[in-house]
């Protein structure tokens, strides 16, 4: 796992190499173990004005010598690379080459990349399997392609203004060119309080975009193009009868099974993160299997926080499996004292909390290993949320006749306190939620169910000066759900799969795994497990009220009897709690009316409304005012400049 950065110009100039030499140390948490550039020749092509700089971090994985080394090239250097990630297939496209005649220089998986170019081109990227994002740079052609894997696991981030082509891992790394504007987008912005998080293609900088995933971004002739590489069949297959559910059970337990074999190869010592759920405990699971000597397991549990803690389901998996099991147990303070660590390690704003615990699993475990296998994905790939639920149930909620529902299930509900704090209450929170999503159409169902500051709050929450489509994050969601035409259950996990999963879930574990320079493998995300993910019915993911069906029938065999019908909780933190006290400094400090007032972006009257709603137990709005507190954070960092 590594840090990409460089620039490219068109004006005939010189890329500066200080500069690029900057781009590249701003990543420098990405990739500890070495660092190199690369800056093409001036006047290279006589007849082009364009020229080329590359930068790169290394976090040592596969082949740890120096042949490793990047930026990358050719025999003959007329293409180059830097590259991020693993290509989980590489010594069989290796293989493939050398029989083709290309010689090979190391035994990294960067290089099969370069001559798998020179053999097919621009189409070399359909032939790889793994998480990568990588510029290739072609002298000979003048042609640099960017490329982001088939999910978006691993990140890149870009800057095109028409003459000059910048682009990074991080936002971060672009913004150490002088020459690349900060001007917020409020679009953007909108979109954070719409979601938590900024969905590809935008960021929060109006000239930076993120490159979307399963797509390459094409450099040549001065124009740029971006297209899709890969997607999910979006037409529904012929689906036979039950009888196949079998059939599905074997290739599906193959196939994650060969991903988590892939998965396992490293020259540095691995293991896996092992949350207790259903995912994790699976891959730890295949890894056992796999694996001729005991899998290294790391848990983070609570010390003083029951309601959040999942020890003991992990204990079980760790003990079937004779796993050497890490237990990290945290106190309060353990995590509260990340927080302002995790708050500035962030380039755009991103108010998923549950970053916290990501953040102190990923420094624990990397005492023990370079890599760690998880299990995210299997949520978006086989229904695992609540919100999967919550569509099954909206049929028989619609039921109830309306005076029921309207004149006294809904009155009494809204009535009710809700608070993150105690298990009751969030079961009201979590009602209210539902019978405040549940709208007429399909499309406002869902959006209603992932919206964090609704449409009314933001347009008040905003000042008048800051123009936004208020309604950009329905039409994203509504957007996403017309695409795929299986039923209201796929559609839903596409959207995830195209949206929240990159925006929000992969995005926290990849930078709170590489702020420690941990590289996070996810097998269940191999394109291919989620090909076959989406050729499933819906009702054998979500079936009688049971999330993952398929899924746990598939593996019940390589789990404890404790997780076959475990409900989900959620891998969070007590945030309202905390911003009642030892986090209330936070809002004191972020949320002022003096700060608010000078930055000109909010209305203090509606931020001290949602603070006066929390300290008094009437209503949570500890998510709203944490993501408000998140972006002020960032602004401090990065919006004033």
């Amino acid at each position: 796992m590594c840090g990409i950065c460089g620039k490219l110009r068109t004006d005939g100039k010189p890329v500066d190499e200080g500069m690029l030499r900057k781009m590249t140390s701003a990543l420098s948490h990405r990739g500890p173990d070495d660092w190199g550039v690369h800056i093409s020749a001036q006047g290279a092509t006589a007849s082009s004005q364009v020229n080329i700089g590359l930068g790169h971090r290394r976090l040592s994985i596969i082949d740890l010598s120096a042949a490793g080394r990047q930026p990358m090239s050719n025999e003959d250097k007329s293409i180059w690379i830097v590259f991020n990630g693993e290509i989980y297939n590489f010594q069989s496209l290796r293989a493939e080459l050398e029989g083709k005649g290309h010689r090979f220089h190391s035994h990294t998986d960067t290089e099969a990349i370069i001559h798998l170019y020179e053999e097919e081109g621009i189409d070399c990227v359909k032939r790889l399997v793994g998480m990568f994002a990588f510029a290739l740079w072609d002298e000979r052609k003048q042609l640099l392609l960017l490329c982001r894997d088939h999910i978006g696991i691993k990140p890149l981030v870009y800057s095109w203004d028409g003459n000059t082509l910048v682009f990074a891992s991080e936002i971060k790394g672009i913004l150490e060119d002088t020459d690349v504007k900060r001007e917020i987008d409020w679009d953007a912005l909108n979109l954070y309080l719409t979601f938590n998080y900024i969905p590809a293609p935008y960021t929060i900088f109006k000239s930076i975009r993120k490159l979307n995933p399963g797509h390459i971004l094409v450099f040549q002739n001065g124009e740029v193009r971006e297209d899709a590489y890969w997607n999910i069949d979006l037409n529904p297959r012929v689906r036979s009868t039950e009888m196949d559910f079998d059939a599905c059970k074997r290739e599906l337990f193959k196939k994650l099974e060969e991903a988590v074999c892939m998965q396992m190869i490293a020259d540095v010592p691995l293991g896996a993160f092992l949350s207790g759920g259903i995912d994790s405990s699976i891959i730890v699971g295949l890894m056992a299997r796999n694996s001729s000597r005991p899998v290294e397991t790391y848990t983070i549990g609570y010390k003083d926080m029951p309601l959040f803690d999942e020890t003991n389901y992990a204990r079980d998996v760790a003990l079937l499996n004779r796993t050497d099991h890490h237990e990290i147990k945290l106190d309060a303070r353990d995590i509260m004292q990340a927080v302002p660590q995790v708050l500035a390690s962030f380039d755009e704003p991103f108010g998923d909390s549950s970053a916290v615990p990501t953040f102190v699993v990923s420094r624990e475990t990397r005492k023990g290993v370079t890599v760690a296998l998880s299990g995210d994905g299997g949520d978006e790939l086989f229904a695992g949320y609540r919100m999967y639920k919550g569509e099954d149930w909206y049929r028989s909620y619609r039921l109830l006749p309306s005076f029921i529902r309207k004149g006294l299930l809904e009155p009494f509900l809204m009535s009710l306190s809700d608070s993150r704090d105690e298990k009751f209450s969030e079961y009201v929170r979590r009602s209210k939620k539902f019978v405040r999503g549940a709208k007429d159409t399909f499309a406002e169902r869902v959006f209603s169910l992932n919206e964090i500051f609704s449409r009314d709050l933001r347009k008040v929450i905003l000042h008048d000066s800051k123009t936004t489509d208020y309604d950009l994050g329905m039409k994203l969601t509504a957007s996403r759900l017309s695409e795929m035409h299986d039923g209201h259950i796929n559609s839903m996990l596409y959207a995830d799969l195209k949206q929240s999963l990159p925006g929000d879930m992969l995005t926290k574990v990849d930078a709170m795994s590489m702020f420690h320079a941990l590289e996070v493998r996810v097998p269940l995300l191999d394109h291919r497990v989620c090909e076959l993910a989406f050729s499933m019915r819906g009702a054998w993911k979500l079936r009688n009220g049971k999330s993952k069906y398929v899924l746990v029938e598939t593996f019940k065999d390589i789990l404890p009897p404790s997780l076959h019908n475990r409900p989900k909780w959620g891998f969070e933190m007590p945030i309202s709690k905390w911003l009642k006290t030892d986090l209330r400094y936070l809002i004191e400090e972020y949320l002022s009316k003096d700060f608010i007032t000078r930055q000109g972006i909010f209305n203090y009257a509606a931020i001290q409304e949602l603070v006066n709603n929390l300290m008094s137990n009437r209503v949570d709005t500890s998510w709203h005012i944490w993501n408000l507190i998140v972006f002020q954070v960032w602004y401090g960092q990065y919006g004033k400049n």
